[in-house]
């Protein structure tokens, strides 16, 4: 079977799940199981899998299901006992209090609050903290998806303390061979990675500067009562400002200290910041921006989850009680991702695993203390006794989470399945090279030395069909450290261009749409999340395809690697 056949075949399903979504916004509910199995069925008779590596594929993504599930239940359970603790409430007054402009605080909360969620924790976390919080503070959901997703662009390569980079590049690309290589040149893989490490933030900190002006304008037009662009535009100069005082310490960061910390510290520097810019008025436009009145919202705005003032029966909370559950997420994220501490080993140490599922070589694993999901719920068990809660509003909050979950859980036992089997295809007994390798494989073969153009968008391939920068970074860097030798251009950039665009990926895949959707109560419309999203994720691997050419090209870039 030809290369162009296989690539078509490998094709076929992301292209009838992105039709079916987009095209023709059927809900992902119907989508993904059609979706799976005509994966099912291309795996089967074009690359040979048999029935046994299938199942074996669908039991490894239920366990990757359960994982996800488990951090969405906490993100909902959360704002549930917040919402009916009267704690949403104080938050939202609190932030009302700094800026009541919506802008201001896409700025502050999506994108300097969320990634610092990102860097501590990573996998989609932030998206289902942000987007729950913003709809407490009375954005519409879609919205709050819209914007949650975005924020999972910049900060994602060092999402989890650098683990798309120290796992993914370190784990798809180191071998023996190259140790060898680096070892003549007097060089371990760690100076390669962080050579690596430097090109992936100069060029997120170029293209990323501008991701919070992107939200703002996209949210003016697509759900201000003017649908105006030019109302976003207003705010130029504080959201080009909030952008810089994210990327500059976060490219310092990653030039001096290394992969673990750049999200981490970037957001944390620009969080201090931005607020003494926003109580000092600098750079603020004279008036405020606000949406429109809720009554006037399209049906498709609203989520089911609805934050009700009659809720709360006048109870009032202190605004350091009602933060200081998402204080302490945050606080347990960072102490639970740093390798130099010993919680993580202990959180690790506890796992769940199936070895070699149905006699395949495939296994599955899961540490359960250690996913963010615990640290959700452990803070919701601390808000009824912090907030005094009664049985009754637990109850409520319990129920609601899990109707929630119920929903999700359907879509998601789909969807993960699929991804696995793509990622599995590869031990086929035809000798065929996995799924998503054949794509990227035809493309590289077909386009030559304007590749690096279009190596970033191979990346976000990778992540629109994982959901995960890292799986991503795992599958596609050695191929393209490959494509890059084969090229004669330099590899670290390549790789670097590789783990920008799984970056930028985040914000279109498709698992993620639906965890992230499943948190407001928005279910059955990602199609119209994607239509979205998929904007500024075109606008990331332009630019960073653009960026990759310049410099090899016009300014003549090279590394260690490359051929004189």
């Amino acid at each position: 079977m030809s290369s162009f056949i296989l690539f078509l075949l490998a094709l076929t399903p992301i292209l009838v799940a992105g039709i079916m979504l987009v095209g023709f916004k059927i809900p992902a509910k119907i989508t993904m199981p059609l979706v799976l199995l005509l994966t099912i069925i291309i795996s089967s008779n074009a690359w040979g899998l048999s029935i046994t590596d299938i199942l074996a594929s669908c039991i490894q993504g239920s366990v990757i299901t359960a994982d996800i599930l488990y951090i969405i239940f906490g993100a909902i359970l959360l704002l549930s006992l917040l919402k009916h603790s009267g704690g949403v409430t104080a938050i939202r007054q609190g932030f009302t209090a700094i800026s009541s402009d919506r802008r201001v605080q896409v700025v502050l909360i999506v994108w300097l609050f969320g990634s610092f969620i990102e860097g501590a924790a990573g996998f989609g976390t932030p998206a289902a903290i942000v987007a729950p919080l913003l709809v407490a503070l009375g954005f519409p959901a879609m919205s709050a998806v819209m914007l949650g997703m975005m924020v999972q662009s910049t900060a994602v390569t060092f999402g989890a303390v650098g683990t798309p980079i120290l796992v993914g590049v370190r784990g798809g690309l180191q071998n023996p061979e190259l140790d060898a290589q680096l070892a003549g040149l007097d060089l371990t893989f760690i100076d390669y990675l962080q050579m690596v490490t430097s090109n992936v933030v100069i060029l997120h900190a170029i293209t990323g500067t501008l991701i919070p002006t992107l939200m703002v304008v996209m949210m003016t037009r697509y759900f201000g009562a003017n649908k105006s662009w030019k109302e976003g535009l207003e705010i130029l100069p504080f959201t080009l400002f909030g952008g810089l005082v994210f990327t500059l310490p976060y490219l310092l960061t990653g030039i001096f200290l290394g992969p673990e910390f750049p999200s981490l510290l970037g957001s944390l520097i620009g969080i201090g910041i931005i607020i003494l810019a926003i109580k000092n008025r600098f750079l603020l436009p004279k008036t405020e921006w606000d949406f429109a009145s809720k009554e006037t919202w399209p049906k498709t705005w609203i989520g089911t989850i609805e934050i009700s003032q009659d809720d709360l029966k006048g109870k009032r909370i202190s605004l350091l009680r009602a933060w200081f559950p998402y204080l302490l997420v945050a606080f347990l994220l960072v102490l639970s991702r740093l390798p130099q501490l010993p919680f993580k080993g202990w959180l690790t140490g506890v796992t769940i695993n199936i070895d070699q599922i149905l006699g395949t070589p495939l296994n599955a694993s899961s540490a359960p203390l250690y996913l963010p999901g615990t640290i959700l719920i452990f803070a919701g068990i601390v808000v009824i006794f912090l907030h005094k809660m009664n049985g009754t509003a637990v109850r409520l909050a319990f129920s609601e989470s899990a109707r929630m979950i119920i929903a999700a859980g359907f879509v998601l036992i789909f969807t993960i399945p699929m991804v696995r089997i793509y990622i599995n295809s590869g031990m086929n007994p035809l000798g065929l090279e996995g799924m998503p390798i054949v794509m990227a494989d035809w493309v590289a073969s077909n386009v030559g030395k304007v590749y690096p153009f279009f190596a970033p968008s191979v990346g976000a391939l990778g992540a629109f069909i994982a959901g995960s920068n890292t799986v991503s970074n795992l599958m596609f860097s050695l191929f393209q450290f490959g494509v890059a030798n084969q090229l004669m251009v330099p590899t670290t950039l390549v790789v670097a261009l590789q783990a920008v665009g799984a970056a930028a990926g985040n914000m279109i895949a498709i698992h993620n749409v639906v965890a992230a959707s499943a948190t407001v109560g928005m279910l059955g419309k990602e199609g119209l999340v994607l239509r979205k999203t998929i904007f500024p994720t075109f606008y990331y691997v332009t630019v960073v395809g653009l960026l990759g050419m310049a410099s090899i090209y016009l300014l003549g870039f090279t590394d260690v690697l490359t051929p004189h």
